[in-house]
C-alpha cells in the first residue's frame, strides 16, 4: 500500500516519506479500513519531532497519523461489530508509535471505531475523531451544563470550534478567543467571540463581570488569562499546559473510545455539530499539510485524502 513514513524524528518535513509499505496486518477484535480520510492534529509533527517520546515508545519507521474515516475491508478473529463494507470511523491512536493513518489502509481496534454518520462527508468525518473527542472529553471534565458561562481559549481552532458547539448544546453560555478574521465564525457556532492578546481579561471581564465558571484551554500559555476571569469555584482544563494542576485546573489527554465517539456522531445527525474542513491533501503532500497546521491559524480542521 502507499504510506507516508518517517524513520526518525525530526523537527521539520525532512524525514518524511511517500512511498509503498507493506499492507497491515489484521488481529482479533480489529478491523481493516481503507482510508477514506485522515485529519491532521498538531500532536502528529509535534510526535514527529520526538515531543512525546519521554511518554511513548516509537517505532522506526513511523506512518503517522491517529484520525481516520474509511471503509471496513476485512474484520479480525471475533470481531463481530462489523463487517466489510462497513462505513466506520476512528481515533486509532495505539500504546505504541508506528501503524498510524496516513495510508491507504489500518488497522485499527473495533472498540475504537464508530459508524460514520450520514451527515458528515468523508473529510469531516476524519476530521471528528480527535478534535471531537478532546472537546467532548474537556467539557465532561469541566461537567459544562446550563448556567455555566464557559471560556473557550482558541475557539476558531479545530478543537476549539467543536468545544463551543457542544458547550452550547449542553446549554452553556459560550466565550470563544478568536482573532478578529474568525468573529463571524465563532458567532455562527453559537459562541460570543472576543480577541486574544493584550487586553483579553478586560474584554472577557466585559462580557462576564462576575467572571466565567469554566475554561477550556486548547492553546497553552493562558493560564494568567484563566485565573484572572475565573470566578470562585471555577473550574478549568487545558490539553496544552499541565501546569493547571498545580492551581486546580485539569491536564487533558484524551482515550480512544468508540462509544464516546459514537455520541459526537448522534450531534452531527441531529445538527448539533458540524465539522469544519479547512483543506485537504493528498498523500504525497503531508509536509504541506504539516506546514499549514503549524502556523497555528487554521480554521477547522486540515485532513489527509488518501
Amino acid at each position: 500500500m502507499h504510506a507516508v513514513t518517517y524513520d526518525a524524528y525530526a523537527d521539520d518535513n525532512s524525514r518524511l516519506k511517500f512511498g509503498e509499505v507493506p499492507d497491515p496486518r489484521v488481529g482479533p477484535g480489529q478491523v481493516l479500513v481503507e482510508v477514506r480520510a485522515a485529519g491532521v492534529n498538531p500532536v502528529d509533527w509535534k510526535v514527529m519531532s520526538g515531543g512525546l517520546d519521554g511518554m511513548m515508545e516509537a517505532v522506526f519507521p513511523v506512518i503517522p497519523g491517529w484520525d481516520v474515516a474509511g471503509v471496513v475491508r476485512a474484520v479480525g478473529p471475533d470481531t463481530p461489530e462489523f463487517a466489510p463494507g462497513d462505513e466506520v470511523m476512528a481515533y486509532a491512536r495505539k500504546d505504541v508509535v508506528q501503524a498510524g493513518t496516513f495510508a491507504q489502509l489500518v488497522a485499527v481496534s473495533a472498540a475504537d471505531a464508530a459508524r460514520k454518520p450520514a451527515a458528515l462527508d468523508w473529510a469531516q468525518a476524519g476530521g471528528l475523531p480527535l478534535a471531537g473527542m478532546t472537546a467532548q472529553r474537556s467539557l465532561d471534565r469541566l461537567d459544562v451544563g446550563p448556567g455555566d458561562t464557559l471560556l473557550v481559549h482558541g475557539a476558531s481552532g479545530g478543537v476549539g470550534s467543536m468545544a463551543v458547539q457542544i458547550g452550547r448544546d449542553r446549554g452553556a453560555r459560550v466565550i470563544g478567543t478568536a482573532s478578529e478574521r474568525n468573529h463571524d465564525f465563532i458567532r455562527e457556532l453559537g459562541g460570543e467571540p472576543v480577541s486574544y492578546g493584550d487586553g483579553v481579561v478586560d474584554r472577557v471581564r466585559a462580557l462576564a463581570p462576575d467572571g466565567v465558571t469554566a475554561v477550556a484551554d486548547f492553546v497553552g500559555g493562558q493560564l494568567d488569562t484563566t485565573l484572572a476571569v475565573l470566578a470562585p469555584g471555577g473550574r478549568h482544563t487545558s490539553v496544552a499546559d499541565n501546569t493547571v494542576e498545580q492551581h486546580g485546573g485539569h491536564w487533558i489527554w484524551v482515550r480512544p473510545d468508540g462509544a464516546k465517539l459514537a455520541e459526537l456522531a448522534a450531534l452531527t445527525e441531529r445538527g448539533a455539530l458540524k465539522v469544519t474542513v479547512a483543506g485537504t491533501y493528498p498523500l504525497d503532500e503531508v509536509g504541506a499539510a504539516f506546514d499549514a497546521s503549524r502556523e497555528g491559524h487554521t480554521r477547522g480542521k486540515l485532513v489527509i485524502v488518501p
